[in-house]
């Protein structure tokens, strides 16, 4: 079938995005879905750092992609050999398909399913297929397993997880990433507690995403960090009980004074090797520093080696928090349906597929927390 599509053929095209309009819309041939496959036509997709990053080179990908990876949608039908979904089912996309039976996956780590990562890496679907034709003959290349900036896409079925036919798909789509990855990080990676202390840098998605989830775990107090004033009023609305904007002085020692000594956990979501020493930095003897960001490949991180030792100190990744999606995703939505997770707070965009080259500048200066492709 004929589908249109974001594609991205060169990575590195100058910003402005609106001018270079690196994503080009193109009509593909999308192959049905083969077993253990589902088509879907998307209902909405948001715009994240780690498609950003795909876009200006500092996450290098197998090109030509259709690039997307947080979405959610209806399936529309059903591969041979594929249980657990019907025709109709809403369902939110997890960008590592965990294959259910590697070591990771088998002991409780789906984001780290080793048959994932290789075929993300390879730009193609679980299976190692690619459904994505050009002239019925060039491949394209699948991101993370979902290419959602698409009418329509077909996944793996260990790339998708049912949810409430009743929520909105705006909303149901921050599941898939900001959500799952910043609150993922606070109660899978960190396991923070009622009342211990939370520092988090950068108030993008995930940051934001990771805010919610430490006042829903009780964390107190919760400091957020950001370059932008706008973004701290935001945090504070949502639950921060102390802000610090970069341009007022010395980060750490604001995040020490507000902490009294230091946080006993810090999240750290740029993607900048600076943010996360000064993260490390406002971390108290005892504590953890979390990192979420994805810095490019060839930046290197380093501190204080006594430290670790002497004060006890942990440093320790979360990659899509640490998550089984087809265990947080369905929590992590009753939450938002409770009360207790307002995710909506964080759509702050809704667009066309025809605006999203002009979306990612805004995303690259910071002007939006989660924008939307509603098709």
């Amino acid at each position: 079938m004929k589908i249109r599509a974001a594609v991205l053929r060169e990575m590195g095209l100058p910003a402005p995005y609106a001018q270079s309009q690196p994503l080009k819309f193109e009509t593909l041939e999308l192959d049905p879905p083969g077993p253990g496959e589902l088509l879907v036509r998307v209902r909405a997709a948001g715009l994240c750092h780690s498609d950003l990053s795909v876009i200006d080179g500092s996450r290098p990908r197998v090109m030509p992609m259709v690039l997307g990876h947080e979405a959610a949608g209806e399936v529309v039908q059903i591969g041979a050999d594929t249980e657990g979904f019907s025709v109709g089912d809403q369902v939110v996309f997890s960008f590592v398909p965990s294959c259910g039976h590697c070591a990771p996956c088998a002991s409780g780590r789906a984001a780290l399913c080793e048959p994932g990562a290789k075929s993300n890496t390879a730009g193609a679907l679980l299976s190692g297929a690619r459904r994505w034709h050009q002239n019925d003959t060039s491949e394209l290349h699948h991101h993370l397993g979902v290419s959602a900036f698409a009418e329509m896409t077909v996944v793996s079925a260990r790339s998708a997880v049912r949810v409430d036919r009743d929520l909105p798909p705006e909303i149901a789509a921050l599941f898939g990433c900001a959500v799952m990855t910043g609150v993922g990080a606070v109660v899978n990676t960190a396991k923070v507690g009622v009342g211990e202390s939370v520092a988090i840098f950068g108030l993008g998605g995930v940051g934001l995403a990771s805010l919610l989830g430490a006042r829903a775990a009780g964390a107190y107090p919760i400091v957020a960090i950001d370059v932008l004033q706008s973004k701290l009023d935001l945090a504070k609305e949502l639950g921060a009980s102390h802000t610090v904007l970069v341009s007022d002085g010395d980060v750490v020692a604001a995040v020490r004074e507000a902490t009294k000594g230091g946080a006993q956990y810090t999240f750290e979501t740029v993607g900048s090797e600076q943010v996360l020493a000064q993260a490390y930095a406002a971390t108290q003897r005892g504590g953890t520093t979390v990192t979420m960001g994805l810095p490019h490949p060839q930046k290197m991180f380093s501190v204080p080696a006594v430290s670790l030792v002497a004060e006890e100190r942990t440093v320790k990744g979360s990659y899509m928090g640490s998550a089984v999606p087809s265990r947080d995703i369905p929590r992590f939505v009753a939450l938002y349906k409770s009360g207790r997770l307002p995710v909506d707070k964080l759509l702050t965009h809704r667009l066309k597929l025809e605006d999203i080259n002009a979306a990612f500048d805004r995303l690259a200066r910071g002007e939006a927390v989660r924008q939307v492709v509603v098709f």
